[in-house]
């Protein structure tokens, strides 16, 4: 059974189709790679998934049971997180303070409460440390590569105990060392039995990830196989319209 399964999901905004009628799953520990040009349709698909909006039509079903989302926090409850493009982390703290941002944990002093620093950067160190990432919670963000920056977003998700991460072009404009580092961060995220969505206009990426492509034209999925089963050459034709359907 599928972790996530979306079933005949469309999208109106106004007169505008983002999405017609697409048939979408994805299974615990697996890498599912979604592409498109732009215009596709992925970011509406990934801000349904996400709870940003409901679909104006079809089934969304998380782990055997049917779900809604009208905000966010409705999908993170259920354990859906989202790697942005932008990573949404603040430069002027360090990674253990990102990694508890917004979830900070505090401990009591008599009738007081404070941050628990200790503690935080305690498990933000083994978070680090299950990632097999060189990341230490004490530096700041601002001098941080940018394949350490997607280390501290995906350690935020492993914190939210996520069992589906979202990832939107996590390899945009880093280095090819740094694209490697991130690429094995996902991998690890896998054998640890998450599933992950991989937003990606980069073929190299989704081909050395991914299990199996997704690919949406004009808001209709027109493909859907295992990676085995494909090239970059097929599912470029695919994005372009060159090939209608595979």
């Amino acid at each position: 059974m599928a972790l996530l399964e979306l079933s005949g999901i469309s999208k109106s905004f106004g007169p505008i189709k983002a999405l017609s009628d697409v048939d979408f799953a994805v299974g615990r520990g697996e890498i599912v790679g979604l592409m498109g040009d732009n215009g596709a349709g992925k970011s509406t698909m990934v801000k349904l998934i996400a709870g940003n909006f409901p679909p104006s039509a079809g089934r969304i079903v998380l782990d055997g049971e049917a779900v809604q989302f009208h905000r966010p926090v409705e999908a993170r409850e259920k354990g859906i997180e989202v790697v942005y493009q932008d990573l949404a982390i603040c430069n002027n703290l360090s990674a253990a303070a990102n990694v508890f941002l917004g979830r900070e944990l505090k401990r009591r002093v008599g009738p007081f409460r404070f941050l628990d620093h200790r503690a935080m950067t305690r498990r933000a160190a083994e978070l680090f440390a299950d990632l097999k990432s060189e990341t230490r919670p004490g530096d700041l963000v601002h001098k941080m590569s940018g394949g350490q920056r997607q280390a501290v977003a995906i350690a935020r998700t492993r914190l939210a105990a996520a069992k589906i991460v979202l990832m939107d072009e996590p390899t945009a404009a880093i280095s090819i060392r740094q694209v490697s580092e991130v690429l094995d961060l996902i991998r690890r995220l896998r054998d640890q039995g998450i599933a992950v969505i991989l937003i990606s206009h980069r073929m190299p990426d989704v081909f050395s990830v991914c299990d199996r492509v997704v690919v949406l034209r004009r808001g209709r999925k027109v493909a859907d196989k295992p990676i085995a089963h494909s090239t970059p050459e097929e599912v470029t034709a695919l994005i372009t319209g060159a090939k209608e359907t595979a």
